[in-house]
């Protein structure tokens, strides 16, 4: 089962991952045009949602959201987690880490692009989620980047 429900429970779907991810899109050898890279971008990401340590992951970073919403993560009260206070580096941490997984140390790169801009539907997620979501679409693109032409 894909864990594309947990990614709905925010309001993302596959499509706004795709649209999300070519916001930034950058021609490459292999995937020379949007048209070209949205068709990767797609098999990539059916490819993740599946990933069962990906998903743990993002569910991971769901329930550390609510939590943190609610003021009951240690430490984070409710304003400090909706001001996506900057002692807060969780989030980030576990953005690297979902774009580390997936693509290792290249998806790093992309993951700085993605939270920095906060293209698409990042720039309407909280902080756990949109870091989270960033990590997801950053290794994606770095894959398809790498391995685009084999795909």
């Amino acid at each position: 089962m894909s864990c594309a429900h947990v990614l709905e429970r925010l309001g993302v779907t596959r499509a706004s991952l795709v649209s999300t991810c070519l916001e930034l899109f950058v021609p490459h050898p292999g995937v020379e045009t949007r048209e070209r890279a949205a068709e990767v971008l797609e098999r990539i990401f059916d490819l993740l949602l599946e990933d069962v340590n990906v998903c743990a992951l993002l569910e991971a970073a769901l329930a550390l959201e609510e939590k943190a919403a609610r003021g009951e993560l240690h430490g984070v009260s409710a304003e400090d987690h909706s001001g996506d206070a900057v002692f807060i580096v969780a989030d980030e941490i576990i953005g690297m880490a979902i774009a580390e997984y997936i693509a290792g140390t290249r998806a790093r790169f992309e993951f700085v692009r993605y939270d920095m801009q906060k293209p698409g539907v990042l720039s309407s997620l909280p902080p756990f989620a949109d870091d989270a979501v960033a990590g997801l679409i950053a290794g994606a693109s770095a894959l398809m980047y790498s391995m685009g032409e084999l795909i």
